[in-house]
């Protein structure tokens, strides 16, 4: 049975709902409900109090807006009403009291805020995108007639609040939720956010108010957009530009949105965006010179990109934005490939480093992340979704970003109905705590409405905002396609339409505040300059210079890394022993996991010279001696703290409390900064990310961990489209790592491969380095190396499993006292290298292997090479080391993988063109398999004793 709760005589607003559900229960059931209420409900007729219930109102009304200005609780005025004299079929009967038909006031002002966006007017082009027509708006639905309609309600919707009648308070709601701008805020949980935008948008009806001033400078961006892109159109036909025609807003809200950002304090602006209209956004906004970009239309400079470049609308910028209050932002447009929204981790990594670096406490201030989407990439490609899923978490927010959907309705040639399930393109974004304002592109003051919000927004609440602004796209894909094969009616719309500038003019003519002629001399003056950029730019003077390295990134260098001196990377012993004691300390009190005790108590043994170094030591002294060198470290994957296999432990947690402790954090006052992060269950998302992270940290190390290095064909674009190919396409430069855990192990097809052989297929000029050390000491050096040395590429590293805890696989505090990262092991333990019979080359895990089966057999007169650095392929060391032995000493090359991947595909091709090799070099491998590795421990053994016995038969 239901509890009386603590009440007064009567429904109030503060318990009317309260009240309802205990009038529903007793309508189904009396005894169900306690006798007060029982008695209560027995004096009502038709679900309403009777009239002798209402004829004294015993409370009064109070204002949804609290002290501050704040939207607060609406509730009823107390007044009474007089009743409705019929009863309407889905409405209340006749006599409704003032409490109820408040309360149906109250519901239909929150059904505009909620649903008011599904008939808002956003579509330019006027098509039913939405029902015209929702019932819950409609004052027929709640048991309201048209004599109704001057009847007085309390209301805080209109600014000052008080009485006024429902045709006014749906007149207000109207103008504010459901003409040129419609908003979804109320999935957002917290109460004060949305009455801060309520707030914001009823006391205005979510208009702007501009001056003459402001108006003509959205004028003149829109006419700067409109003459640019007929400009290209009639100087360089059938090129292709991926205009911006029928969304040339786009321009001026840009333009508005970096002068709102600086005043609010933004130093840094980062821009993601894929190719519509990014030239466009190149000249207008980025400030690039036209000359350039025609230079690049006339395509009469290809000694600069011989086997490299990209198309120009891929092609990204940097500059300087000084408002016009002075202020002075540091703008930079990403470069990104044909592979749309993939560049938007990327973006969001380059701002995360920029706050990092500038040691900003909050997130978000002093830099803003713009991303402009298109309609149909941000509702169909997943990335979307992995990148809003990074908003608010520790190791990767920016402290919001603002979102732009330029929603032309199509994509490629595909309508919305077969590219979306959903009703809007952004409703994937309702994952997330953001408003969503969805606004008609062919209003520009609507536009600029819209983004002035979300930027207080994004500033206020430090969380992501979304403008879904509703356009067209003038031409086909690109200017060559036929747009009308696939969508005629759409295309019978946009060419009988006159354009967002023409339209915004004519409006202003009509306000008295713009004449024709200052809209005639805003388009023959940038006319006039075009015209100046283009002959510059097909001068025979004109001169083309590759693109130089600036800022942070001068000291810095690409290239051959044959041009690079090898650096020592080896640190005094007795620094690394008082480092690796650091690390085993813990605050006091602090209570360890019991497992972790004895790993703690052997490190302290390792600290001291007694017990050598494994795998986990080695590269915590990799970390800490950077860091006390004043390198910033970030370290982030699905287990980077703990490690996969349990052997960082970089943050252990107290075992009663949960509390976890970074050693890393605490080595030296002066210390750099050190990051290790959990990520989210993601890779594509996340490598972007930390490849966006360290295009902006060329003085750090920057590292992604695979949770297992299968896992990376996830985020194969990103290693395609950006980590292996943006030196060469668009001369960026990164020093990400990625540690990919790889080893046939037989733990299945899934757990064992790196994929290797991609990684080695995409390697040319240098671009990345692939190396896989077996060594605690290797991978010690290797990490240094890659910091101290002034050559920056990303670095692939094949790092093992079981070999973390293997016996064998361990080094000394000297090891890492001396030298430097060693492409080439050789292990021979014949008297002289001419005694060897055959050479058995390999890398990795198997190394230990074949180390085994050698000793087991006694074979001294077998020699075992240890290639650790695939590529650059060491080609002058390892004929320097093979040149030891016989000329006719057999070459064995053995993996663990099948023969048509890992390292072999790549070194067959190799061998025919190296003094060492030549066509006597054989492999030893897995058959060839489309499958990496067997699902069976017993049959990878199995496969491993043929291996074994094959690579060694014959002697």
């Amino acid at each position: 049975m239901i509890q009386s709760a603590d009440r007064s005589d009567s429904p109030t607003p503060a318990n009317l709902a309260y009240v309802e559900m205990l009038y529903e229960q007793y309508l189904q059931d009396p005894g169900s409900v306690d006798p007060q209420w029982r008695r209560e409900f027995e004096t009502w007729r038709n679900g309403q109090p009777v009239a002798t219930f209402r004829t004294q109102p015993r409370f009064r009304p109070r204002s949804i807006f609290n002290s501050t200005g704040a939207p607060g609780n609406i509730s009823a005025s107390g007044m009474q009403a007089a009743p409705s004299q019929t009863s309407l079929p889905g409405g209340l009967p006749a006599g409704d009291s003032d409490v109820i038909l408040q309360h149906k006031v109250d519901k239909l002002v929150r059904n505009y805020r909620v649903r008011g966006h599904l008939v808002s007017k956003v579509d330019p082009l006027g098509a039913d995108i939405n029902p015209q027509h929702l019932d819950e708006l409609d004052p027929g639905y709640y048991g309201f007639t048209a004599g109704d309609m001057d009847r007085q309600f309390y209301t805080q919707v209109i600014p000052g609040g008080g009485m006024h009648s429902l045709n006014e308070i749906m007149s207000h709601l109207s103008e504010t939720y459901c003409r040129h701008i419609g908003v979804q805020f109320m999935h957002i949980d917290d109460l004060h956010v949305r009455e801060w935008l309520q707030s914001r948008m009823e006391n205005t009806q979510n208009k702007i108010t501009l001056d003459r001033r402001e108006q003509l400078r959205i004028l003149t961006k829109l006419t700067d957009a409109v003459i640019f892109e007929e400009f290209i159109q009639n100087k360089f036909l059938g090129a292709k530009s991926f205009s911006l025609e029928g969304a040339e807003s786009l321009i001026p809200l840009l333009d508005r949105a970096f002068e709102k950002a600086g005043d609010l304090g933004a130093r840094e602006i980062v821009i993601g965006m894929a190719h519509r209209g990014r030239l466009n956004v190149l000249a207008n906004i980025m400030g690039k010179s036209p000359q350039k970009i025609f230079r690049e239309f006339e395509d009469k400079d290809p000694h600069l990109y011989i086997g490299g470049g990209d198309v120009k609308y891929h092609l990204g910028y940097s500059s300087e934005w000084t408002t016009r209050a002075g202020k002075r932002i540091h703008l930079s447009l990403c470069f990104n490939p044909s592979h749309l929204e993939f560049v938007n981790p990327v973006a969001l990594g380059r701002m995360r480093a920029k706050q990092d670096r500038s040691g900003l406490p909050t997130r978000g201030e002093g830099g803003v992340v713009f991303l402009i989407h298109g309609d149909a990439a941000f509702i169909g490609e997943g990335v979307v979704q992995e990148t809003l899923n990074l908003s608010q978490l520790p190791g990767y927010t920016v402290g919001g970003c603002v979102h732009i959907i330029v929603n032309n309705q199509i994509g490629f040639t595909t309508g919305t109905r077969f590219a979306r399930s959903t009703v809007y393109a952004t409703d994937v974004a309702k994952m997330l705590q953001s408003p969503i304002f969805h606004v008609n592109g062919e209003n520009p003051e609507a536009v600029a409405q819209v983004i002035e919000l979300a930027l207080d927004f994004r500033m206020l609440f430090k969380r992501d905002v979304f403008i879904d602004m509703y356009c067209y796209r003038k031409r086909g894909h690109n200017e060559g396609d036929e747009p009308s094969y696939t969508q005629p009616v759409m295309y019978k719309k946009i060419r009988a339409r006159a354009g967002v500038r023409d339209a915004y003019l004519s409006s202003l003519l009509t306000m008295g505040g713009v004449t024709q002629q200052d809209a005639d001399h805003i388009a023959r003056r940038r006319t006039e300059v075009l015209e100046q950029e283009l002959t510059a730019a097909r001068s025979e003077d004109y001169v083309a210079r590759p693109q130089d390295m600036e800022g942070l990134w001068k000291p810095y260098t690409g290239g051959a890394e044959a041009a690079i001196p090898d650096v020592q990377t080896g640190v005094p012993r007795d620094r690394l022993s008082k480092l690796l004691m650091k690390l085993t300390e813990q605050p006091e009190g602090y209570t360890l996991h019991p497992k972790l005790q004895r790993w703690m108590e052997n490190r302290v043994q390792q600290a001291m010279g007694e017990k050598p170094l494994d795998w986990a030591a080695a590269e915590g002294l990799a970390f800490a001696t950077l860091l006390t060198e004043g390198v910033a470290v970030r370290v982030s994957g699905q287990d980077a703290q703990r490690g996969t296999f349990s052997h960082r432990h970089g943050a252990p947690r107290d075992y009663e409390t949960g509390d976890d402790f970074c050693p890393f954090e605490h080595l030296a006052p002066d210390q750099a900064r050190v990051e290790l992060i959990n990520s989210p269950l993601s890779e594509i998302a996340v490598l972007g990310f930390d490849y966006g992270y360290s295009l902006d940290t060329p003085d750090g190390l920057v590292v992604w961990e695979a949770q297992f290095g299968d896992f990376v064909n996830v985020a194969q674009v990103i290693i395609d489209q950006f980590i292996a190919s943006a030196e060469d396409k668009w001369k960026r430069l990164s020093g990400l790592v990625m540690l990919l855990p790889h080893g046939f192990e037989g733990q299945g097809p899934e757990h064992s491969s790196a994929r290797l052989e991609r990684f080695l297929a995409m390697c040319a000029e240098d671009n990345i380095q692939v190396c896989q050390p077996s060594t605690p000491a290797q991978m010690f050096h290797l990490l240094r190396r890659q910091v101290l040395r002034p050559w920056r590429k990303p670095l692939v590293v094949m790092t093992p499993k079981s070999l973390l805890r293997h016996p064998q696989v361990i080094s000394t505090l000297e090891d890492l006292e001396h030298g430097t990262f060693e492409r080439v092991l050789v292990d021979d333990p014949s008297e002289t290298p001419l005694d060897v019979k055959r050479v058995l080359m390999c890398s990795g895990r198997i190394f230990y292997d074949l180390l085994e089966r050698r000793d087991k057999l006694e074979r001294n007169d077998v020699a075992i090479l240890r290639l650790e650095q695939f590529y650059p392929f060491p080609t002058r060391r390892m004929e320097e080391v093979l040149s030891a032995f016989n000329p006719k000493v057999e070459l064995v090359w053995v993996q663990d993988e099948p023969g048509n991947m890992g390292a072999w595909p790549f070194l067959k091709s190799l061998s025919y063109h190296m003094k060492f090799a030549g066509p006597r070099m054989r492999a030893v491998t897995r058959k060839v398999s489309s499958s990496p590795a067997t699902g069976s421990r017993a049959a990878h053994l199995m496969e491993l004793e043929e291996l074994m016995r094959q690579a060694f038969e014959g002697l």
